[in-house]
């Protein structure tokens, strides 16, 4: 697992509009609501190219094996950011980082809209992953550094629900889109280019809440641990990490191509639904079941994936695409809750950082930052890092 150091977050000096209160009230909600909807946007670019794959496999001509590895380098290269850039802001700063991934993410944004070659998807895929990796642990800390009165707990949870929210989204605009326009890849990627680069701008509105500090060139460099008083738990944890992922890469990757070749779903909507069910439901189930026991948890999430699994074979041979949207959304329930209750099984028991705990107010920039987070608030103590002390995919 890879720590840095806290970093207390500096009082917000006070204007002259904020001798009132207004201006100190004002800005720390702005950042907060601003961090939150950063990440359902980041989240809605991550799934929106999912139902264009079939549509653009068969205008440029490539198999699904294709679509498999777009897919594969796009999570590779937000993994490898991740991990070694995880921790940059607290070094520079959260705006500088956050606006630098989302200028890239509007790139790849223009990218996608231009895609007419293998290699133009591969490239913009790469782009996304980069600026994703850079912006899943910096956003996430901003949300804890501007939490509603210093409760933790409620950035914890948005953060932990974001991505399913953005996931879903993503999927269901696109496969709307694409069945209702004539330039579907223009409607799309281009406002979400414009709506990236105005995320980026609305950044210098807010305050920043990490100061400058030496060691950056030091934080690039990651080393992966386990704690010991983990380690068994870990692993034996991991089948249900790496079911809920992979489970989450089929449906975000073939899932459009799934519906339309094996089961005759020929409207895009259809198409996209599976992601939006498995996303979707997969959020709403993590809240609702965000007070039970880590190991309950656990124990529902993967049976959920392995019910919904053999409800989706069963699907594929009759032919049903009804079935097999109810399928998804029973898989959604695992997706949503496996990862979440191994990470919530196992973050209380992650060492402490030796340096004191911060106040509520005075947040350090500490943040557990996984594919759902936490699901319960009461496993957040007020400490958060940038970097991540493990890591799923939090934005596909």
């Amino acid at each position: 697992m890879t720590t840095t150091e806290p970093i207390v977050r500096p009082a917000l000096r006070p204007t002259p509009a904020a001798e009132g209160g207004q201006r100190i009230e004002t800005r720390p909600r702005l950042g907060f609501g601003l961090a939150v909807a950063a990440q359902i946007l980041m989240a809605v670019g991550a799934s929106a190219p999912s139902p264009f794959y079939p549509v653009l496999a068969h205008e440029i001509g490539f198999d699904a094996i294709v679509i498999s590895a777009v897919f594969a380098v796009y999570a590779g290269s937000l993994l490898l950011t991740l991990l070694t850039t995880g921790s940059l802001s607290d070094h520079i700063g959260r705006r500088p980082v956050v606006v630098a991934g989302f200028v890239l993410l509007a790139g790849s944004m223009l990218l996608f809209w231009h895609a007419d070659a293998v290699a133009v998807l591969f490239l913009a895929r790469i782009l996304q992953g980069v600026a994703s990796g850079l912006l899943l642990s910096a956003l996430s800390a901003t949300a804890l550094d501007f939490a509603p009165g210093g409760r933790a707990g409620v950035a914890a949870l948005w953060n932990a629900l974001s991505p399913g929210i953005g996931l879903a989204l993503g999927a269901l605009v696109s496969g709307v889109m694409l069945d209702l326009s004539g330039e579907a890849l223009l409607d799309v990627f281009a406002p979400l280019s414009a709506v990236y680069l105005l995320i980026a701008v609305l950044f210098f509105l807010v305050p920043e809440t990490a100061p400058r500090r030496p060691g950056v060139w030091a934080s690039l460099s990651f080393r992966l641990t386990i704690p010991s008083a983990i380690r068994s738990d870990f692993w034996r944890g991991a089948p249900a990490v790496i079911a809920g992922w992979a489970t989450g890469g089929l449906f975000l990757s073939l899932g459009a191509t799934i519906v339309r070749g094996e089961l005759g779903g020929e409207a895009h909507f259809w198409q996209g639904l599976g992601v939006v069910l498995l996303a979707g439901v997969g959020a709403v189930t993590a809240f609702t079941l965000r007070n039970i026991a880590a190991r309950s948890m656990v124990l529902f999430g993967t049976s959920a994936l392995a019910v919904g699994t053999l409800l989706s074979l069963i699907a594929l041979g009759v032919g049903s695409l009804p079935f097999y949207l109810v399928a998804a959304a029973v898989t959604g329930m695992g997706f949503g809750t496996a990862f979440s209750g191994v990470v919530a099984s196992l973050a209380p028991r992650i060492p402490r950082p030796s340096a004191p705990t911060p106040s509520p107010r005075s947040t350090s920039s500490r943040t557990w930052r996984s594919g759902y987070p936490p699901s319960s608030p009461e496993h957040w103590s007020g400490w958060s890092d940038s970097r991540p002390c493990a890591s799923g995919m939090g934005s596909w």
